[in-house]
């Protein structure tokens, strides 16, 4: 049984409170300067065969070309060096489903931080190894990412820690809209990009940058149909709690942070859903005509192109690819599934 409930009176109208923080535009172009010491800038190029099976001019932002293969470097370093800057932080703390943790462990290590990560129960292998590579400890509890969130902010209470959350910290916003701001300075006349969406740092992070930058630019949220909090609180313009079943587990949120909310309603002008054999598909035909990999959350954005191409024809696209972080059981399940685009 699912649980809903409406917090209309601070997000209900898409407008934030006089009162409420908010990241700003000017708060990424800092927060470029502050990361830019230690990340590269990552790729955007066209895809002449996505952009054949589109119908569409389409680029790919692959934020897959990073040291954690995920664009979670970028919030994460923002927000503990904003941390070292402000007083003494000896560890960071965090919950997440693998790659955002990746982020704060890596960023951690870069500042000789201590690094928790608190995971839900099963979380993916690969990424829990990859946060102890970077010299993170994984604390594996609680059924999805909003019960691991409760221990861990218990756990960072309980410390001198700062808890670099994933939808309710600023900094974390603002260092993600750095993908949007690379995007919209590199890249002319956009029509449309396509960004995934679980906890909606990311979204509002390439909301605000994009639109800012190329006020004309749309800018579309894709989520999980077995993760669809974020969507439907979108369009009711209210907090709506759902129960996550999707094998994406970089798209899913079962309880939409304040921030976030306000964030997506704000800057976002739709969001969308597709289904996991959708996101298969996507996942495969990213493999082959976009010769890159791809999670399967990470594949969002072409699976709903693919769904949206009649609006699309002719426009020029930007599918932000978020995310590589993929064991080879999924790859071979993606490969089973048909790709978009073959005859």
């Amino acid at each position: 049984m699912t649980n809903e409930h409406a917090t209309a009176g601070k997000a209900g109208n898409g407008e934030q409170p006089a009162s409420s923080p908010a990241p700003t535009y000017a708060g990424i172009l800092a927060a470029r300067e502050r990361i830019s010491q230690h990340l590269n800038t990552t790729p955007l190029v066209r895809s002449a065969a996505l952009s054949a099976v589109l119908d569409a001019d389409v680029w790919i932002k692959a934020e897959s070309v990073s040291p954690i293969a995920s664009f979670k470097a970028r919030g994460a370093l923002n927000h503990i060096l904003q941390a070292r800057e402000s007083g003494d932080c000896e560890t960071a703390v965090t919950s997440s489903t693998g790659n955002h943790g990746q982020g704060v462990a890596y960023a951690s290590a870069l500042v000789g931080l201590r690094a928790d990560i608190f995971l839900p129960l099963g979380s993916v292998a690969i990424k829990q190894h990859m946060i102890k590579l970077f010299g993170g400890t994984v604390h594996e509890i609680g059924h999805d990412i909003d019960a691991a969130k409760d221990h861990a902010r218990r756990f960072a209470g309980e410390r001198k820690a700062t808890f670099v959350d994933d939808g309710e910290s600023i900094a974390v916003v603002e260092g993600a809209g750095t993908v949007g701001l690379e995007i919209a300075e590199a890249l002319p006349d956009i029509d449309r990009v396509y960004t995934p969406m679980g906890s909606g740092t990311l979204a509002t992070g390439i909301g605000l940058s994009v639109r800012t930058v190329q006020p004309s630019a749309e800018v579309i949220a894709v989520q999980s149909e077995g993760s669809p909090a974020m969507v439907e609180s979108y369009r009711a313009r209210a907090t709506i709690e759902r129960p996550i079943d999707t094998f994406a587990d970089c798209i899913v949120c079962r309880v939409p942070a304040d921030l976030a909310l306000r964030g997506i309603i704000e800057w976002i002008n739709d969001c969308r859903l597709v289904t996991d054999g959708q996101l298969l598909s996507a996942m495969h035909t990213m493999l082959i005509w976009g010769h890159l990999l791809v999670e399967p959350g990470a594949a969002s954005p072409l699976a709903r192109a693919y769904m949206d191409r009649e609006e699309i024809r002719g426009k020029r696209v930007v599918l932000v690819a978020s995310g590589a972080n993929v064991g080879s059981a999924m790859i071979g399940r993606a490969l089973a599934a048909p790709a978009f685009g073959m005859t």
